[in-house]
């Protein structure tokens, strides 16, 4: 059995000869990508939210086998090469939209996803945009700040 060719933060892979191998497995295990967190294993908390082509993916919740040729972008290649953070990460900062941080890199490649889905900037929109993503420690008010302000922040930028 042979494994599957996809991108991981624009770099090829060969990954999924296990065909049991989820994606996050591949991240954390197999690449070393550790910023991605495994929560729940049961895609309830989103903690281990990544994007493929572009959506927010559970990857606790999907086989590397069902991702030939996908483009895959974990939280380790959203700042900047010359690590100027993304807007929606300097807007989490901004906003203290964090404790212990945990959930963190899930919240902020979900709340990334929303600008691609036309999620409005406002809090009416986004808290429900976030429901697949769980914080047991802020409250969620400053997180739809952050989310608010990045999604303008992405919106205006070139």
């Amino acid at each position: 059995m042979g494994g599957v060719s996809l991108k991981v933060n624009g770099q090829p892979v060969l990954g999924g000869e296990d065909a049991s191998q989820t994606l996050i497995e591949l991240l954390r295990d197999q690449l070393g990508l550790t910023g991605t967190h495994a929560g729940c294993d049961t895609a309830q908390c989103g903690a281990c939210t990544v994007l493929v082509d572009g959506l927010a993916v559970k990857s606790c919740n999907v086989l590397v086998r069902q991702l030939p040729g996908a483009e895959v972008q974990s939280i380790e290649a959203l700042a900047a090469p010359d690590g100027t953070l993304h807007p929606m990460q300097q807007a989490f900062g901004q906003h203290h939209a964090l404790q212990c941080g945990y959930c963190t890199p899930g919240m902020v490649m979900r709340a990334v996803a929303m600008a691609a889905e036309d999620v409005p900037a406002e809090p009416d929109a986004v808290r429900p945009a976030l429901a697949g993503n769980l914080c047991r420690c802020t409250g969620y008010s400053g997180i739809v700040t952050a989310v608010c302000q990045g999604l303008r922040q992405m919106r205006a930028a070139p």
